[in-house]
């Protein structure tokens, strides 16, 4: 399928990019090539989706998915420049606004498909997440300063991301590739951001080998967000 064709290209610029962020010093200039470039190649798959005949499936949630990744495109240049708070924050801003987006596209899936809703199995993931997202605000906060509200805000909002994509998964039509897609994208997201979190805030920079596991998490999960768009029951 056509879809896969950007995915060995996303992870040589990957490669590239883990290159130019661990040199010493930083490669900036590199960084502003291979990061837009991965994140383009990640929004090309989702695109690539459309390219399946017309009238075949609803193109709403391929749209929503490519509103998400154009959000967190932005989001990733706005993160390139280190040390700069501003900067930071509106990255934030960036990504939060993909994540109601992505929670806007894994609710009308689940309405359109008909899939109803697991009340029990929300109640206990939501459960699941309000104690994770309170164990990583806890870690941080000591390292927070003026952040706190606005990551307060952010942990609550990738949280109810991560739990919609997870009521798919409880009502879903057996293993189907979507759901799987769908869930694994959502949690590989919240790690990096938990990554990136704990590095900024509670370790000053200093996790061993942080940038590897940072963007390698990032970066896969956004695909497999961007390949759902292609496999619909």
């Amino acid at each position: 399928m056509w879809i896969w064709l950007p995915v060995p290209m996303l992870y040589a610029t990957l490669a590239l990019l883990l290159r130019a962020e661990q040199r010493s010093p930083r490669d900036e200039r590199q960084v502003w090539i291979w990061k837009p470039i991965s994140t383009i190649l990640v929004i090309l798959v989702c695109v690539l989706s459309l390219t399946r005949p017309a009238g075949t499936y609803d193109t709403t949630y391929t749209l929503l998915i490519l509103i998400g990744l154009a959000l967190s495109l932005l989001g990733d240049l706005l993160l390139i420049p280190v040390d700069n708070p501003k900067a930071f924050l509106f990255g934030l801003v960036a990504f939060l606004s993909a994540h109601l987006i992505y929670i806007s596209a894994f609710i009308y899936l689940q309405l359109s498909l008909n899939l109803g809703r697991n009340g029990l199995a929300e109640a206990v993931s939501a459960a699941g997440l309000a104690l994770v997202g309170g164990a990583v605000y806890n870690s941080l906060r000591p390292g927070l300063g003026d952040m706190r509200l606005p990551v307060i805000g952010y942990i609550l909002v990738i949280s109810a991301m991560v739990h919609r994509a997870l009521a798919i998964a409880w009502v879903h039509p057996g293993p189907e590739t979507q759901p799987i897609l769908i869930t694994a994208g959502a949690l590989l997201f919240y790690l990096s951001d938990a990554i990136l979190a704990v590095n900024k805030f509670r370790l000053g920079g200093r996790m061993p080998h942080y940038k590897v596991w940072n963007l390698s998490t990032y970066y896969t999960g956004q695909l497999l967000l961007a390949l759902s768009a292609s496999f619909f029951p």
